[in-house]
């Protein structure tokens, strides 16, 4: 290999050189040098840094001083620990620092990112070499939270992986060890757990408990909402109010706000047009309609906070399914209960049905909804 071919060379793949070295050229077009060899009985690839910023001799020499201490017994890894390479800690601040201008939610996306991490990677990772985790390391993060929390776990692991994919732009490492750890994972053998829900006719209690309680009004308004337009707990507590029209009792969800990506229309009951009218007075300077006490938007865990703290065994989304049952028990036509609950529809008739959009039988369910909770 010689400098002006690794100045030139544009054709992605991984060419190599002396001592276990390798230049990996990738389809954007970066190039980052990679040292392979044997650590104490293992297979490791050990990124030297990304060129043009470390040359073809420098990684030469790293690859030399690498492969020689390896052979003699010694750990290539520890060479690192001195260079300016970033630390996970520290690699995570840097992506969240770099997305946080585009998060338009007033830093909840920020802190959140930072309270899984903080809670789920960083007893273990945290003080790591970024270059130096492997996939056994995001095995033993990730697996624990598998266990019990799925969408939890998914969640940590594509953070982690987007940390990992800033890293290899960024030439302190050559490749993204969670790729394969999704895969080690134990797939469902059983049933799928449903969300836990209220049979229908308990919802109206649950409904007067939560009303009843000590909690901040916002997250009672919210609630109540929730349940009486069968709404998705994000687009609840996203909600604004350039998003309702109280003269036509109408509440649209916009399109990136929605789970299937279309905008959603919601007609509104007179219960759920009350719960409005009470919204207003929440003191927030902010276009939220159900704002938190800081106004910022309310967090998807204070509102299943808020049911285990009353005694209430279920959690906010499983009133879309009490919703759902009260609408095959009293006759309500399947296209329409899927039309308000906004589910993607599975044949070419329901498919029909949904692009026509059903408002008004939608209105008359949901009118029947509220009048059954509130009377």
């Amino acid at each position: 290999m010689s400098a002006a071919f690794v100045r030139t060379v544009t054709v992605p793949g991984k060419y190599g050189d002396q001592h276990g070295l390798i230049l990996r050229v990738t389809p954007s077009g970066s190039k980052q040098w990679i040292w392979r060899g044997t650590i104490r009985g293992k297979r490791r690839d050990l990124g030297l840094g990304g060129y043009p910023y470390t040359s073809l001799a420098e990684a030469r020499q790293r690859a030399f001083e690498y492969r020689k201490l390896a052979r003699q017994g010694g750990d290539p890894t520890a060479l690192r620990r001195d260079t300016t390479a970033p630390s996970f800690a520290e690699a995570c601040e840097q992506v969240i620092s770099m997305h946080e201008p585009s998060w338009k939610d007033g830093g909840r996306s920020s802190d959140s990112w930072r309270s899984t991490l903080s809670r789920l990677a960083y007893p273990r990772l945290g003080d790591m070499p970024i270059a130096d985790i492997t996939s056994e390391d995001i095995l033993a993060v990730v697996g624990p939270v598998w266990q019990t929390r799925r969408e939890t776990a998914r969640k940590l692991k594509g953070r982690i992986s987007a940390v990992m994919a800033w890293a290899i732009a960024e030439g302190h490492r050559p490749d993204d060890p969670t790729a394969a750890v999704m895969r080690a994972l134990p797939r469902n053998n059983h049933q799928v757990q449903h969300h836990r829900a209220l049979p229908h006719a308990d919802v109206a209690a649950a409904l007067a408990t939560v009303r009843a309680s000590g909690a901040w009004a916002g997250s009672k308004l919210a609630f109540a909402f929730l349940v009486l337009t069968a709404g998705r707990s994000g687009e609840v507590r996203g909600a604004r109010w350039n998003q309702v029209d109280e003269g036509a009792a109408l509440w649209t969800v916009p399109a990136e706000h929605t789970k299937n990506a279309r905008p959603h229309r919601v007609p509104l009951s007179e219960a759920a047009l009350e719960v409005l009218g009470a919204a207003k007075s929440l003191p927030a300077s902010t276009d939220l309609v159900f704002p938190s006490p800081t106004g910022r938007q309310i967090s998807n865990a204070t509102m299943g906070k808020l049911l285990r703290q009353n005694g209430i065994d279920a959690v906010p989304h499983g009133f879309r399914s009490s919703f759902r049952d009260w609408c095959g028990e009293t006759g309500v036509a399947r296209e329409v209960a899927e039309a308000c609950l906004a589910h993607t529809v599975a044949n070419a008739t329901e498919a029909a049905y949904a692009r026509s959009d059903l408002l008004a039988r939608r209105r008359d369910t949901m009118d029947a909804w509220g009048k059954y909770l509130t009377t």
